[in-house]
């Protein structure tokens, strides 16, 4: 764990509201892009982001440390969108754009069109993986989470998150292609 880190966190531990602050402005990114990657719809994904970070700072106090705080925060995402999504079929957004990122301006319009086409379709095929896929694969490929932070953050062996992400690549391959 990184020095700041540790500090961060014992700041926030002694009631710091600044270092709290400091804490959901280096993580806010994170947990909202993946949230809303998961359940597809902005209003929700703000409600569920708070509930993170709810979460996150009633349990700093037992935070021990042991694994990097955005592994743990990571974590309290993963928990928080399948308690949100148990029971609920995937949604697929209707706007097809997906809205945490304006489309690329490529200068022509048809490419720009093409763009916005592909975002739609991997938008909708994310929506139709397996909940536990969907998290892998934003949390990899688009949000950049390490092999090792999702096999320590999903206590699952190194290898058991690499096999899953393959199979989770190769029917996402699949949904693309139909």
């Amino acid at each position: 764990m990184q020095f700041d880190e540790r500090e961060l966190i014992e700041r926030c531990r002694t009631g710091d509201d600044t270092a709290f602050a400091e804490l959901v402005d280096r993580y806010k990114d994170l947990v909202y892009g993946l949230i809303h990657r998961m359940v597809g719809d902005r209003g929700l994904a703000d409600d569920l982001a708070q509930d993170v970070f709810l979460k996150v700072h009633r349990g700093l106090p037992y935070f021990r440390g042991e694994a990097r705080l955005s592994t743990w925060i990571f974590r309290i995402v993963q928990n928080v969108c399948v308690q949100a999504r148990s029971g609920r079929p995937p949604d697929v957004p209707l706007d097809g754009i997906g809205g945490d990122r304006p489309p690329r301006q490529f200068g022509s319009e048809d490419r720009a069109f093409d763009s916005l086409e592909d975002r739609d379709r991997l938008d909708k095929a994310l929506a139709r993986l397996p909940p536990n896929y969907r998290m892998l694969v934003v949390a990899h490929y688009i949000k950049g989470v390490q092999y090792e932070a999702l096999a320590e953050a999903l206590n699952l062996p190194l290898g058991t998150v690499k096999t899953h992400l393959h199979r989770a690549k190769r029917r996402l391959r699949e949904l693309l292609e139909k």
